[in-house]
């Protein structure tokens, strides 16, 4: 939370009510995940004929004729591991994931070394967000053998766990990547290259991701993915200008991306065309109402230009459709302050807290509003909420100030008196010549 003075009226606002600059890796290079190929190419001699059949009609995609035949066969078998998977590839085909993990599931405890159950019930744990379970299950078929012994079936598997691997450990998910593309050289896509970017940005390489792109841009010029990518690290070396041309290409072919207009309004924003950035943002929001992630976006830009009448009505549907958002609460409640309704920013702000008790931001606006509601014991409870999470900065040093000189604790008051002036440095200067005369009345003068 950065707090600035005007007239002496301290205004809270955010540094962003959300982070509009996406990080690389918003746009999946892969798209959704989906079961691994049938068993049916690495059929051993001797099959039962009704299992041999329904593989048959698995084969041909007609899932719903596949299925009674293999329901009728493991009644008779029900511990056929081979069976339970082809069952659980019917059921994932169709979008029935909760039958499908169910037989994925009996299949590995009827053979815990099939390769084929535990890479599909990881690439549908990773399909339903569930990271925690599919990154173990994906190493474990990343140790095993295929069935039809096809490279690229477990190459499949190390560019799951590379992408899973990505956000927590990128260093591992180098390492899967390298291994997926040693098993099957000269493999790699366009989609590899995004991905070797963004890792190579998640291990602070922008050199290398800049590379990977740029490569990526130049085999597949459509591709949102490496052009976000691109962007990303542009911004982040503070080239706008470069960056603009570039989103403003690949919008004109994906004119719904929420990621790319979102980084369009940064280098807008950033090259001092703030009017540009909006209208961006507007457009997208026309497109996008129910998208709580724009709505937060063009919130933050109305609140970053003075507008906060326009971004309290937007944050307000915005939290009502994602309640326990915590950067979505916290810009809410920054919009109420901005309007001057701190009674009503006071439960926001608390939820964002809740939300995210480590929101330095939200603890900074909680103690603001609260001084502005001269409830000064609560504003040194959330002042040192947030003197926890991060050093105090001159704004917070002079509410530390004043609400112990309003509470009479003139000790306390006085040091940070002389703290906040030490660190003001002239920035302020209706506030330290407060300050300079409130510690000449507590026998402190300078």
């Amino acid at each position: 939370m950065k707090l600035l003075f005007f007239c002496g009226l301290a205004i809270c606002i955010g540094a962003a009510a959300q982070q509009t600059s996406l990080p690389a890796g918003t746009h999946d290079p892969d798209g959704p995940v989906t079961p691994p190929s049938t068993l049916s190419s690495a059929r051993p001699a001797g099959i039962a004929p009704a299992l041999a059949a329904a593989e048959d009609k698995i084969e041909s995609h007609d899932y719903d004729a596949a299925r009674p035949g293999l329901l009728g066969y493991l009644q008779q078998h029900p511990s056929d591991a081979r069976a339970l998977f082809d069952l659980g590839f019917v059921e994932d085909s169709t979008g029935r994931q909760d039958a499908a993990e169910h037989d994925y599931s009996k299949a590995i405890a009827a053979d815990p070394k099939q390769f084929e159950s535990h890479a599909a019930l990881g690439l549908l744990y990773a399909q339903t967000s569930r990271t925690d379970k599919a990154l173990p299950e994906l190493e474990t078929a990343s140790q095993l053998e295929p069935a039809n012994h096809d490279p690229a079936a477990k190459a499949q598997v190390w560019r799951s766990l590379a992408q899973l691997q990505l956000a927590s450990d990128p260093a591992a998910a180098k390492q899967s990547l390298l291994k997926a593309l040693q098993l099957v050289p000269g493999s790699d896509t366009p989609a590899d290259l995004v991905l070797t970017g963004q890792i190579a940005e998640a291990n602070d390489d922008p050199d290398d991701a800049l590379t990977a792109y740029k490569r990526a841009l130049a085999a597949d010029p459509g591709s949102a993915g490496a052009t976000s990518g691109l962007a990303h690290v542009l911004l982040q070396q503070k080239k706008p200008q470069e960056a603009e041309p570039l989103l403003r290409a690949a919008i004109a072919k994906h004119p719904e991306d929420a990621g790319l207009a979102a980084q369009l309004a940064t280098a807008l924003s950033a090259e001092g065309n703030d009017a540009e950035a909006i209208t961006t943002l507007e457009k997208l929001h026309q497109l996008q109402p129910a998208n709580t992630a724009v709505s937060g976006m063009l919130a933050d830009a109305y609140l970053r230009t003075g507008a906060a009448d326009k971004a309290a009505p937007l944050l307000a549907e915005a939290v009502q459709a994602a309640p326990n958002n915590a950067a979505l609460l916290t810009g809410y409640g920054q919009s109420l302050i901005y309007t001057k309704q701190f009674a009503a920013a006071i439960p926001v702000l608390e939820r964002a807290t809740t939300a995210e008790p480590k929101n330095e931001e939200a603890w900074g606006g909680l103690a603001f509003a609260h001084s502005q509601l001269h409830q000064d014991q609560q504003v040194l409870k959330d002042l040192a909420a947030r003197q926890k999470i991060v050093a105090d900065t001159p704004e917070t040093l002079f509410l530390w100030a004043t609400s112990y000189d309003n509470l009479h604790q003139m000790k306390q008051a006085a040091e940070y008196y002389d703290r906040f002036l030490a660190a003001a440095q002239g920035k302020y200067p209706n506030e330290e010549w407060q300050a300079k005369h409130r510690l000449v009345a507590l026998g402190h003068g300078h």
